[in-house]
């Protein structure tokens, strides 16, 4: 009985080292696109943050250009779902506070609302930059 026992215990600590790398696996690279996760936050989504802060953060602002990034970042909502990325609960959350946050950034570049745009990307950068790099980055 005490075999029975440890070798149910050792099933289940490799079934779950298993299933924890397997969710690694996806958070990290999607199953079938090449570009890896990393790859996608520093090209897409943290090239786009960037460009639209200095955008806005310009004496002059560039809507034709805040408008490509937010379009852009709000996309990156959508990439960083499929494929099977999504690893868990929270990153779906912030996946689609991603979307929603750059789509209201959208709308207000569109408008050339200078203070919606603001606020949308301050709403876009605490909703889900922050929540879901509390939770996954460094891990």
């Amino acid at each position: 009985m005490k075999k029975f026992v440890w070798i149910l215990v050792a099933s289940l600590l490799v079934g779950g080292f298993a299933i924890a790398e397997r969710v690694e696996a996806q958070k990290t690279k999607g199953k079938t696109r090449a570009a890896s996760t990393k790859l996608l936050m520093k090209g897409l989504v943290s090239a786009n943050c960037g460009a639209v802060k200095k955008d806005l953060d310009a004496a002059e602002i560039n809507w034709d250009d805040v408008t490509l990034h937010a379009a852009l970042l709000n996309e990156s909502g959508y990439i960083l779902m499929d494929d099977g990325r999504c690893p868990d609960g929270e990153w779906a959350k912030s996946a689609k506070g991603l979307q929603s946050t750059s789509a209201a950034l959208l709308a207000a570049a569109e408008k050339k609302d200078a203070a919606a745009a603001k606020a949308a990307f301050a709403d876009l950068t605490a909703q889900s930059c922050k929540v879901c790099h509390a939770a996954h980055k460094g891990k």
